[in-house]
């Protein structure tokens, strides 16, 4: 233990290290994937044009930061199509063609490298704030629990919003607190700061300032008076709350100034008549929202000073409209566009590992111990007992709440399309729980045999959480505990960006090509062993392929030329090869049709003869089994 506390810095390094090495290793072993094909030719064009018209509906903090590495390469971008200059948001139809028309192993590499910095910065804030909570030992096992879930592992290097808004929520929550603990000046400003880069991140962030003012008013409600102020109760109270209420107001201000200045610098070179243009596409629904967002869009787009404002209202309103349009999904043997409230809660307990779901029970039961006992043991009025606690426990509070509301919103909420959707409140579950285990292990290890128990059993837990991304490499997106049936079954449960979303278009390629040369006497021991359960079927010369990223992932035609024929379920059946999404697999098997409308149903009576990584189906339908 003293040997973990006295190197704890340069053991954070190096796990941190493993991860960021680990991140790009993976990285390049996988497609693009889906919406990698949006994000990323936006983030090149922001950063080259100062121009927000691909993917307004989010904001552009990550991806001017993946733009960045993009202007060192030799890549050209079709500036010159109508796709651009008169087309409405074509993000899917020009990314694939920036990606495919260069060098797409460099720019998915390159564009992908700053998102697995946050990751690494994340870490770091990680280990620092529970270090802070609960000791070193404590901010060591955080980062561990962090760096070694396959879920984050999966999702650290994709040019998305999951990871970094993660990232940037918990930052800011760090900074708030110090502000409330310090509210000085500076603290004002650099939590002002943070909260406008969560708000850059992602557009879920708007929680954060309900959330955020709430506690404001809390903290400023149980804040203990000094034994020599002569102001009356009610005087304190009231002052306290406009002066904490004053200054929360000021980072509000600074949140926005940050605000503003990103989008300026993004919309720099947007024809304001482009904002009109998305507005009248996008927020056509007929209710007072949706009207309202128009008009404030429209009435500001034609100012230059109002413009950065005026395209960040219009994102803000695109999101809100695609969450309450909801989305076509496939969970638990039915296909639906309705929400379930079971979505998240099953997700999470099959994507979690099952080392952090028991420590995560553990932790939980023993906490709500603890706050019994420390309940019984109240001196004084129930308001003084939690006012004290509140005052002592702010971290603790606050990451609880926000679990709790976060939770909330997702399971209430209209939009089922992965686990990913609750990496916000994954940092303060790692950090509560290494705090809660620590502070047993501080409580319960007095004796030298129960300390050596305890030691024994956290570090079988420790190699228990090494083991498994070891075991699962490099397949973290689909992965699924042992009780979910692991990787190989995770899909009969749910798909998407749980299990298929399109990373494997790549490990295809690369199949089509082993299995190829293991015709021929080129193939090599590795070829062999590749495909050593296919060798007995013929060459594959052409091949039908469903991929779940085809409409916004990688292209196929890239990846396999002309051995692609693009298929779909309502084609007729007929003797070949074909690779199909584990996604539009469980879809067509399970949606509702009408009598007679084809679907893969069919496909029910074959084996696939092999996988491309885990998500496509490789099947190799002969002549003589179609003609019975």
């Amino acid at each position: 233990m003293d040997f973990l506390k006295k190197h704890a810095y340069a053991i954070v390094a190096g796990i941190l290290l493993f991860h960021f090495i680990l991140s790009l290793a993976v990285s390049r072993q996988e497609s693009a994937i889906l919406d990698e094909q949006a994000h990323i030719p936006a983030a090149y064009t922001y950063v080259d044009r100062g121009d927000m018209r691909l993917n307004p509906e989010h904001p552009p903090l990550l991806k001017d930061l993946a733009g960045v590495p993009l202007q060192f390469l030799s890549v050209s971008f079709p500036y010159d199509s109508d796709l651009w200059t008169t087309g409405v948001n074509e993000q899917w139809k020009l990314g694939n063609r920036f990606l495919n028309e260069n060098d797409t192993d460099a720019i998915l590499l390159w564009s992908r490298v700053p998102i697995a910095i946050i990751a690494v910065l994340l870490g770091i804030a990680l280990f620092v704030w529970t270090k802070e909570l609960g000791g070193t030992l404590a901010g060591l096992f955080a980062v561990t629990l962090y760096a070694f879930d396959p879920n984050i592992i999966a999702h650290n290097h994709y040019v998305t919003t999951d990871l970094g808004i993660a990232a940037f929520i918990f930052f800011a929550f760090y900074f708030f607190v110090r502000f409330l603990q310090q509210p000085t000046l500076k603290n004002v400003i650099v939590a002002g700061i943070f909260l406008g880069l969560a708000e850059l991140t992602k557009f879920s962030a708007v929680l954060l300032f309900p959330v955020f003012g709430l506690f404001v008013i809390l903290y400023a409600l149980t804040k203990p008076r000094m034994q020599n102020d002569t102001r009356g109760a009610l005087a304190f109270r009231f002052q306290t709350i406009f002066a904490y209420g004053l200054k929360y107001a000021a980072s509000i201000i600074v949140c926005f100034a940050l605000i503003w200045s990103l989008y300026a610098f993004n919309t720099l070179n947007m024809p304001g008549e482009k904002l009109v243009i998305l507005a009248d596409l996008q927020l056509s629904q007929q209710n007072i929202a949706a009207a309202f967002a128009h008009t404030l869009v429209v009435s500001t787009s034609g100012t230059e000073f109002l413009k950065p404002l005026s395209e960040y209202f219009l994102g803000v309103a695109m999101v809100f409209s695609r969450v309450a349009g909801g989305n076509v999904y496939y969970f638990l043997g039915a296909v639906t566009n309705q929400a379930s409230p079971w979505y998240f809660p099953v997700v999470f307990l099959l994507k979690e590992t099952l080392v952090f779901l028991f420590l995560l029970l553990a932790a939980a039961l023993y906490a709500f111990y603890r706050i019994g006992r420390s309940f019984s043991e109240k001196t004084g009025s129930l308001w003084d007992f939690f006012a004290r606690s509140f005052q002592n426990k702010i971290s603790q509070y606050l990451s609880v709440f926000f679990i709790l509301f976060y939770a909330y919103i997702s399971i209430t909420g209209n939009l089922n399309i992965g686990f990913r959707h609750l990496f916000p409140i994954l940092p303060f579950l790692y950090m509560l729980v290494a705090k809660t285990v620590f502070d047993f292990f501080k409580r319960h290890s007095d004796e030298p045999i129960t300390r050596t128990v305890l030691a024994t059993v956290l570090g079988g837990l420790t190699l228990a959480i090494l083991a498994v991304p070891i075991l699962t490499y490099p397949r973290y997106l689909s992965y699924f505990n042992a009780v979910a049936g692991g990787n190989q079954n995770g899909y009969l449960y749910v798909t998407d960006s749980n299990y298929d979303w399109g990373q494997d278009l790549k490990n295809l390629s690369v199949f089509i090509e082993a299995h190829n040369r293991c015709k021929t006497e080129t193939a090599s021991l590795h070829d062999i062993r590749k495909c050593a359960l296919t060798k007995k079927y013929p060459s594959i010369d052409t091949i039908r392929v469903d991929y779940f990223g085809d409409f916004g992932g990688a292209s196929p035609a890239h990846y396999l030329g002309d051995k692609l024929i693009p298929w779909w379920d309502k084609r007729a059946p007929e003797a070949g090869w074909y690779a199909i999404s584990a996604g539009f697999l469980q879809e067509s098997l399970h949606k509702t049709v009408a009598p007679g409308e084809q679907t893969y149903d069919w496909l029910s009576s074959y084996a696939p003869v092999a996988r491309a990584g885990d998500s496509i189906f490789i099947y190799y339908i002969s002549p003589e089994i179609m003609d019975k």
